[in-house]
């Protein structure tokens, strides 16, 4: 069993995202690219985007801290503190509206290569 602090996390990496050019930070606590399940800890400073992308895999957003626009096509969702985004399948970007942290979790369609 393991146990992570996401609160620490999620202060560690806004204190990289504040020093990276740009703004962004991010630490995979959960999973990664050869498993079906991840969690990743991300940061945003404010104005700051995560560029448009899909998934290949279902995905929920939980806002840990501060406030961001999930965007897919016309679509927008704005999610603060506590909020649970479920994350669409198409393409979408996530921008920071204020310094934000947040826990992405993805449920790949299967694991990438090993």
């Amino acid at each position: 069993m393991e146990k992570f602090s996401l609160e620490a996390i999620a202060r560690a990496q806004l204190t990289a995202a504040r020093g990276a050019a740009s703004g962004r930070g991010a630490s995979t606590v959960v999973g990664g690219h050869e498993r079906v399940l991840r969690q990743t800890v991300m940061a945003l400073t404010a104005g700051s985007t995560h560029g448009e992308h899909g998934l290949g895999g279902e995905a929920t957003l939980l806002v840990w801290s501060g406030r961001i626009r999930l965007a897919a096509g016309a679509d927008t969702w704005e999610g603060r503190d506590g909020d649970l985004l479920v994350v669409p399948a198409t393409a979408h970007t996530v921008e920071a509206l204020e310094d934000s942290a947040f826990l992405l979790t993805v449920a790949m369609s299967r694991p990438g290569p090993a």
